[in-house]
Order: structure tokens, then sequence, then C-alpha cells
């Protein structure tokens, strides 16, 4: 492993409660993320994650294809990744 990029590795993670879609604006047609969109909307999950929080409530403003609006609101674990370190994956 390389040892400078042992800190590049997931340390915390949750799964969304929707998948991203280029109807609400998250992904380009061409399916790539919109790094400032997410990072717009999803501000209070990716300060949990930094935060140190186990767990956070969200609600997200979602359009369906039929060009409606509606609201998805789940609470959402966040989990702590195994962290391999240099001398682990070494051995």
């Amino acid at each position: 492993a390389d040892e400078m990029l042992s800190g590049c590795q997931i340390h915390r993670f949750l799964v969304l409660h929707k998948e991203l879609d280029a109807d609400d604006g998250e992904l380009t047609r061409t399916r790539k993320v919109r790094r400032r969109v997410i990072q717009d909307k999803f501000r209070d999950l990716i300060d949990a994650l930094y935060g140190g929080k186990s767990e956070i409530f969200t609600k997200t403003e979602v359009t369906y294809e039929d060009g409606s609006t509606g609201s998805i609101s789940a609470t959402l674990r966040i989990d702590d990744a195994v962290v391999v370190s240099d001398q682990e994956s070494a051995a």
C-alpha cells in the first residue's frame, strides 16, 4: 500500500435513501454525477459524516418521471468502514 494514499481510504459511509437521478439534477443525461448539486443538496449528510454522527434524519425533494414533485424522508445510519493500515496490508 502507498503510504501517501493511505489517508484517501473511506472511513465512514451511508447508503442514500434515493437513487441519484437526472430528473432531480443530480446526474447529467449521460449519468455523470453533478458534484456541486450533490454537495449543495446533501450538505446535511456530508456534515453528519464528518461530524461523527451515527444517524441523521433527512428529507429530500424529488421530481417524478411525469413531472410531479414530492419528498422522500428517512433516517439514515452512518457506518464506520474498516481502515487498513500500511502494516496490515503488507502482512
